[in-house]
């Protein structure tokens, strides 16, 4: 009798890497999953060079089609810097990927190892997993940062929507050749939901809820 293939009800989202991760995910799809598996695959090349022939409008489509379809598969991927922009020639510095993923998405990520009884483990007695959730939306992942080319101040500024009145902080006075800067920001809906996805997930794994934060903020 031939074999049948397991048909898989509903699409994925398959979001091709970068380098040798290319090489190894196709030889993983070709060996120990497309022999078995009907797949309705909804396919983005996240390789430097599309993100670049894109203006990096293929990571924000993958991640749309990440919410639309729940279920998807990244490989790793390059974040420039300034020697891949000259390698690749890029038009500019694309951000990370993951950070545009992670911010569309609104969500936590979390790592968990994945045990296997014939595989021995660095701790032999570590027999119980440690998953870490981290917060993955803002910060970082969406700060916009500038080059200070001379003397001048740097002020914060917020302006309340439909209001005439305005926040401004001297944030530092230039007095030299200049410097950087940075500007960060989160959102009072997104560390909720990062509680709430913590919380759910210790719930479903019956698993006790530690949080870890920085001892001090510069």
């Amino acid at each position: 009798m031939a074999f049948e293939k397991i048909k898989v009800a509903n699409p994925i989202v398959e979001m091709d890497g970068d380098e040798m991760t290319r090489i190894f995910w196709q030889s993983i799809k070709e060996k120990l999953i497309f022999p078995f598996l009907e797949l309705d695959i909804k396919y983005f090349d996240l390789g430097l060079p599309h993100r670049d022939a894109t203006d990096d409008k293929v990571t924000v489509e993958s991640a749309e089609a990440a919410l639309k379809y729940n279920v998807a598969i990244k490989c790793a991927t390059i974040t420039p810097d300034e020697a891949r922009v000259k390698e690749f020639n890029l038009k500019q510095m694309w951000k990370s990927p993951n950070g545009t993923i992670r911010n569309i998405l609104n969500g936590t990520v979390f790592r968990e190892p994945i045990i296997c009884k014939n595989i021995p483990r660095l701790v032999p007695g570590w027999t119980k997993p440690i998953c870490i959730g981290r917060h993955a939306f803002g910060d970082q992942y969406r700060a916009t940062d500038a080059v200070i080319k001379g003397p001048g101040k740097l002020k914060l500024v917020f302006v309340p929507e439909g209001q005439d009145e305005k926040t401004e902080l001297e944030v530092y006075n230039f007095t030299g050749a200049g410097g950087v800067a940075l500007s960060m920001y989160n959102t009072d809906e997104s560390i909720r939901a990062f509680g709430d996805a913590s919380m759910n997930t210790a719930y479903q794994k019956k698993w006790p809820l530690y949080l870890s934060t920085k001892k001090y903020y510069s």
